[in-house]
């Protein structure tokens, strides 16, 4: 199939529509991590049970792993078992998606308040060592909160390709009717409907099969999505330029090269807004789903940055927010 085929087959019918369940095989790398099997809990958070998987020794510093948009916790298992053998490390489900409950209403300081229930719950305080989180796209925007509000609870935050943009380029919730969800007669059906958000292609079906096949529910009658269709609803992501000046711990940026949402333009307004003192990396040839695109290099990069943290002395200018251009920056959710 053509790069043009592809893209179509993405953007039109879902990645695996075409392939119609004939997935090419997997590496052995991929198979040995997803075959680690990790500890499967819930903790409750203001009522409603947050589901998460675990990794490794519980005595070793906290790494907790935070999806995007409409994701899971399982976007994470082919990435946690690489960070597992130095991490007490978890990967969760924000509410309202994956396994996790569903809540009447949802905003961005519950799901903070989330975070720090996992982290609670996996002994990530119990360690000498605060710990450290990492959040993809939406949940990059719940960590730059957490990093605001709670940052002196933690060692650090990670943020994976969640733009935070100037005020020439508005952004904010995505605009999409309220509707329930189809249920499709089988599960060849529904993965043929599974769709990246944005847009984009990805040459690891694998990957995205992975992740397909654990965002969906058996219900009577068939399959359907597992994330609260409502969650969008009177819901605002806030200022995130704000927060991002506000962070109170180390952070870093990660970018895909090749990501649609955070441009290299967009990454040189991020890095100012942090005083050109923060870590700006770029994970190469990815996209904006930067874990499917290029799971390997993403642990590369995350060991590299995790060791230097382990061994360096923090720097941040003072007079941060003084640095800024002023606007609201308001974000797109992905």
């Amino acid at each position: 199939m053509d790069q043009d085929a592809r893209q179509l087959y993405m953007m039109s019918e879902g990645p695996l529509a075409p392939l119609h369940g004939a997935i090419p095989p997997s590496p052995k790398w991929f198979a040995a991590t997803v075959a680690i099997a990790p500890e499967s809990k819930f903790v409750t958070v203001e009522g409603t049970p947050i589901h998460y998987l675990r990794w490794g020794d519980r005595t070793r510093p906290g790494l907790l792993l935070v999806h995007g948009n409409a994701a899971h916790a399982y976007w994470w298992s082919f990435i946690a078992p690489y960070l597992a053998r130095d991490y007490n490390v978890a990967a969760m489900d924000l509410s309202g998606m994956g396994d996790s409950g569903w809540r009447k209403d949802y905003a961005m300081e519950m799901f903070v308040q989330e975070q720090l229930g996992v982290c609670e719950d996996a002994g990530m305080f119990d360690c000498s060592e605060p710990p450290i989180i990492i959040g993809h796209s939406f949940g990059g925007f719940v960590t730059m909160l957490a990093g605001a509000l709670y940052g002196d609870r933690l060692a650090g935050t990670v943020i994976v390709d969640s733009p935070v943009n100037p005020p020439d380029r508005p952004g904010g919730p995505p605009k999409r009717e309220i509707k329930p969800h189809k249920v499709y007669p089988t599960l060849a059906a529904a993965l043929a409907r599974f769709r990246l958000m944005p847009p984009q292609t990805c040459d690891n079906l694998y990957i995205v099969d992975w992740v397909a096949r654990r965002s969906l529910k058996e219900v009577e009658g068939g399959f359907t999505w597992k994330f609260d269709p409502a969650i969008w609803q009177r819901f605002s992501i806030g200022d995130t330029a704000a927060r991002l000046r506000a962070t109170k711990c180390r952070i870093a940026v990660f970018r895909g090269e090749n990501s649609i949402l955070l441009p290299p333009e967009i990454g040189e307004y991020m890095f100012n807004l942090l005083g050109r003192a923060a870590p700006m990396v770029e994970i190469p040839h990815a996209q904006h789903h930067v874990m499917l695109d290029e799971p390997l290099a993403l642990v590369a990069a995350l060991r590299a940055l995790l060791a230097d943290w382990n061994h360096s002395v923090p720097v941040r200018p003072s007079g941060l927010a003084s640095l800024a251009p002023q606007g609201d920056g308001r974000s797109p959710l992905s």
